[in-house]
């Protein structure tokens, strides 16, 4: 129930995906404040705060300070884990947020970052909603860092027991309600290329979610989401 592995998220695709647009309200201030955060509770090695009129370049120096960080050994504190995610669920660039998510995955595991992500879709603010949606796109991404690790390594999530619903599953279940109820643009946007719109996918009982997703999604006002849906429909 995931996007294709040759799409990005903020962009187009061999096979013919349009560009997701950017987001329909501004976020950078409140992004801003997120790195600062990262900066601050990591200790990184770039000034805590942008310049007047800098700050898309302070945001770079950012994210680069903290790719190199992750190269080095890099451990991270429990105050980090919600600091990484938050700043993750709030960059506007779909394609850049993983610099975010990747670190705390390699700490603290994926059913943590999952769960984590699946507590801003369930609860959170509607660009939460949609930040989160960007980011699960990632949030399988096979651990590669092998210097970050955990301050406390009790911290990563306990294996869940044999019978319970894995996260992704709660995750694809709570997108494909909130994609029917929920009429935020950027919400709809971002959940969508997530979503299988098959119904040999989905348990019995939400085959009727899934036709309304499908016939919300072809008769929206967007021109992303109607392109969208045909494509997944088609495949």
């Amino acid at each position: 129930m995931a996007t294709e592995e040759n799409e990005t998220p903020g962009g187009e695709t061999a096979r013919g995906f349009r560009a997701l647009p950017g987001p329909v309200e501004d976020r950078r201030e409140v992004f801003a404040g997120c790195v600062a955060e990262v900066v601050r509770v990591l200790g990184l090695d770039v000034a805590q705060e942008p310049q007047p009129g800098d700050q898309r370049t302070w945001v770079q120096h950012a994210r680069t300070a903290l790719y190199k960080a992750c190269r080095r050994e890099l451990v991270l504190s429990e105050e980090s884990f919600q600091t990484l995610i938050k700043a993750a669920v709030h960059d506007p660039d779909p394609s850049f947020n993983r610099h975010f998510l990747e670190p705390a995955l390699n700490a603290f595991g994926h059913s943590r970052v999952q769960a984590a992500l699946l507590g801003y879709l369930r609860a959170g603010t509607d660009l939460e909603r949609a930040g989160a949606a960007s980011a699960w796109y990632w949030s399988a991404l096979p651990l590669r860092m092998p210097t970050v690790r955990a301050e406390h390594p009790a911290a990563t999530a306990p294996a869940e027991p044999d019978g319970a619903p894995t996260v992704a599953a709660e995750w694809y279940e709570t997108a494909l309600r909130e994609f029917v109820s929920n009429e935020h643009l950027d919400v709809r946007r971002r959940l969508l290329p997530g979503l299988s719109l098959r119904k040999s996918d989905w348990p019995p009982e939400l085959h009727d979610l899934v036709d309304a997703a499908v016939a919300i999604a072809r008769s929206h006002p967007d021109e992303y989401i109607r392109h969208r849906v045909e494509h997944q429909v088609g495949d």
